[in-house]
């Protein structure tokens, strides 16, 4: 298991980190599966065995039962707290008022308070904006999640699924007022959905953020049981045939793990590891984020990060997931190689 720094800080988080959605199974989050305080321990204590460090919740996932869940099973556990990078995230609905969602000062205030009681701890090491909230000032967010910083309720913040011009508008407004600033982004990527290239990749690399990875698996569809039996799956169903998501353009999705299947025979692997490792090569990835119901599952899982990829491996699977060229990203790429000459000719120097 590898380290790596978050955003511009000297917090260290594991390569992988445990995603707790399945924990609880209610309302919602029923599809997920309904992993029970038991079961839970176990997850936790074999990604912990595994060198993993990083753990992720959310306020909303089975209306906090996850967290107190995941509170509950880092005391039975008796992990100590300095050794557990724990963050969870606020913005869902967390009752039927009208001030009960969203992002403004008192739904953050309010849910760090309560997510610190159900997680059984006095401090969040990243609490996380969940999504984009329409109805609240950028400006506001940003000085709820700064009291909380200063308070030491909270040592660092995060954004979940924001578009790249809304990030850099509000690390604008941190340095402008002096707030706490985003260190990590948590999004969407896989091999099946490589769009966060277009936009949030350059932005995470030019204002040095992280990128913590949800869903690396587009809902299990890359673990290959999906495909028909003739096409080597196993027909078997799983969480994506009660709710298809994240969406997955299934032509080329099945492209993509016709790809994979044979790297992985040839390393003797999972087709699911492969598509994990083929995030843990990309440079600006710093933490993917695995779940799992049953143990067996989450082991195979930890497994990818021993699963090395040959330049050959990486290409073909590059060339199975890629993107169709999109404008301006063409053009700026045309543009840009009148200085390809100059920028390698710099590089070779160094």
């Amino acid at each position: 298991m590898r380290y790596n720094p978050l955003g511009r800080t000297g917090l260290f988080v594991s390569e992988l980190c445990l995603g707790t959605m399945t924990f609880g199974g209610e309302g919602f989050f029923a599809y997920m599966g309904g992993v029970k305080q038991d079961g839970a321990d176990a997850l936790v204590k074999a990604a912990f065995d595994a060198g993993v460090n990083f753990i992720d919740t959310a306020n909303v996932y089975s209306q906090g039962l996850s967290e107190e869940i995941t509170g509950q099973a880092i005391h039975n556990l008796g992990l100590k707290r300095s050794d557990v990078v724990l963050a969870t995230k606020v913005m869902g609905p967390m009752g039927e008022g009208p001030n009960d969602r969203g992002t403004s000062r008192v739904h953050v205030l309010d849910q760090a308070k309560a997510s610190l009681k159900r997680l059984q701890t006095d401090y969040i090491d990243l609490y996380q904006i969940h999504g984009f909230d329409p109805a609240t000032p950028i400006e506001e967010t940003l000085s709820a999640l700064d009291i909380l910083v200063q308070h030491g309720h909270v040592r660092y913040i995060g954004v979940s699924n924001w578009a790249a011009w809304q990030i850099v508008k509000a690390l604008g407004i941190s340095e402008l007022k002096r707030f706490a600033r985003f260190q990590s982004v948590q999004s969407y990527y896989s091999l099946a959905g490589r769009e966060l290239e277009r936009e949030i990749v350059p932005m995470l690399k030019s204002e040095e953020l992280s990128l913590m990875v949800w869903s690396p698996l587009a809902g299990g569809y890359l673990s290959g049981k999906y495909q028909a039996a003739g096409q080597g799956g196993d027909g078997e169903g799983g969480r994506r045939d009660t709710r298809a998501f994240p969406p997955v353009d299934e032509a080329r999705g099945d492209t993509v793990v016709a790809a994979m299947r044979p790297i992985a025979e040839a390393k003797d692997v999972s087709v699911a590891q492969i598509a994990l490792a083929w995030l843990l090569h990309q440079p600006q990835v710093t933490s993917v984020i695995v779940g799992a119901k049953r143990e067996e599952q989450l082991r195979d899982n930890l497994g990818a990060v021993a699963v090395e990829l040959s330049a050959d491996d990486l290409t073909a699977l590059d060339a199975a997931s890629a993107l169709p060229a999109e404008y301006p990203g063409w053009m700026m790429e045309l543009q840009g190689g009148y200085r390809a000459p100059q920028l390698a000719q710099m590089r070779h120097r160094r």
